[in-house]
């Protein structure tokens, strides 16, 4: 009965159906009783033994999950619960579904920590939390789930360190974190899990390095790790990841050339290196990115002349803004570009000064000589 303009209350009579099998009502106005705030829906389909699929996504419940959500059948396969108004914690006896795979709470009003029985379903394949006001820590019980193939955690309140068991995970291809208050080291075995397909840790306070193993990641699409602490340079293995779409950098405290290597990244859509501390110029191997839209790369140290070839005739002024000496053509707005038209006056500018130099210094000395003689004939 999905996307429909159904209203009131969710019957409790629903959990006479004792044969009942998938429950499927989203995207409707339907909502929780009003008379309290735990959602009596849960402790009504208990009686619904052989229920494996419950949609509930995108209605106006306003309710708390009861501890009865835990009796609901073990068959259970998939719990759709998004954009509901959920408020509370989420009970711990959540933990109870063995044949659970997918789990989608994203978008609510969800308080309190993440319960660590969620590491008991070991069948967990995909994890909606984002979008709700979560904190404590990521627990490391997360580190059970095998199969676990999509994590999304962004915009709550979690803080403390990325668990490092999750680059242990092989299943793993779909991380999101963003939006929180992170502020660990990434670990180091992330990077080596090579069937990523999407990373995003952006708005946190994580710190150090990008290592080596980032160019193993040849499947991923996009990686996002803007607006953290993160220190050192690109490593020039990054050239490796050819999948790229998307890749941003931006608002950290990185240093250093931007790599040639980033110009073998052929899939390359959006690069965002803006707001760093990158110094040396602007390689011109990013001309070959066919597919480039996006590129920033103001507020940092860069020098030398932009790039006019590729899709760089198309970047605005504003992709420049606020670098030590760049240079090119008038409408980036930058001071045009020093050139030698004529190569005699470019040997000329380095010959002539020490030529002149030295004209100077003999003159200097026959004066001196000239001098002490015309004192010795007069002395005589």
């Amino acid at each position: 009965m999905s996307i429909n303009s159904f209203t009131g209350c969710i019957p409790n009579t629903l959990g006479s159906l004792r044969f009942l099998k998938f429950l499927i009502l989203e995207s409707n106005s339907v909502t929780g009783e009003s008379s309290t705030p735990e959602l009596r829906l849960f402790s009504s389909l208990t009686n619904c033994r052989q229920l494996k699929i419950l949609s509930i996504s995108l209605n106006p419940l306003n309710g708390i999950l009861p501890n009865s959500l835990g009796n609901l059948s073990s068959s259970l396969q998939t719990f759709h619960a998004s954009g509901c108004q959920l408020k509370g914690n989420i009970p711990t006896r959540i933990g109870n579904f063995s044949n659970l795979y997918i789990i989608d709470l994203g978008s609510n009003q969800l308080t309190g920590p993440i319960p660590k029985t969620i590491g008991a379903l070991q069948n967990l394949e995909v994890l909606f939390l984002q979008n709700n006001r979560l904190h404590g820590y990521i627990p490391d019980d997360f580190c059970r789930l095998r199969r676990l193939g999509s994590l999304y955690l962004s915009d709550n309140k979690l803080y403390g360190q990325i668990p490092t068991c999750l680059g242990e995970l092989k299943s793993l291809r779909w991380l999101d974190l963003d939006s929180n208050k992170l502020s660990s080291i990434i670990p180091s075995n992330l990077w080596s899990l090579e069937d990523l397909l999407g990373v995003n840790l952006s708005s946190n306070f994580l710190r150090g390095h990008l290592p080596l193993e980032i160019g193993n990641l040849e499947v991923i699409g996009s990686i996002d790790l803007s607006r953290n602490h993160l220190s050192g340079t690109i490593p020039n293995t990054i050239g490796g990841a050819q999948s790229l779409v998307s890749l941003s950098l931006a608002h950290n405290k990185m240093q250093g050339p931007i790599p040639q290597s980033l110009g073998n990244l052929i899939s390359l859509e959006l690069l965002d290196l803006s707001s760093n501390n990158f110094s040396g110029v602007i390689p011109k191997s990013l001309e070959a990115l066919r597919y480039l839209q996006y590129f920033n790369v103001y507020f940092n140290r860069l020098k030398g002349e932009i790039p006019t070839g590729g899709h760089f005739a198309n970047f605005t002024a504003k992709s420049f803004w606020h670098n030590d000496a760049l240079c090119g053509v008038p409408r980036l707005q930058v001071p045009p570009c020093e050139t030698n038209k004529n190569p005699q006056f470019a040997v000329l500018k380095y010959v002539l000064p020490p030529v002149a130099l030295a004209i100077l210094v003999v003159a200097l000395v026959f004066l001196l000589m000239g001098c002490r003689n015309q004192k010795i004939k007069l002395k005589t």
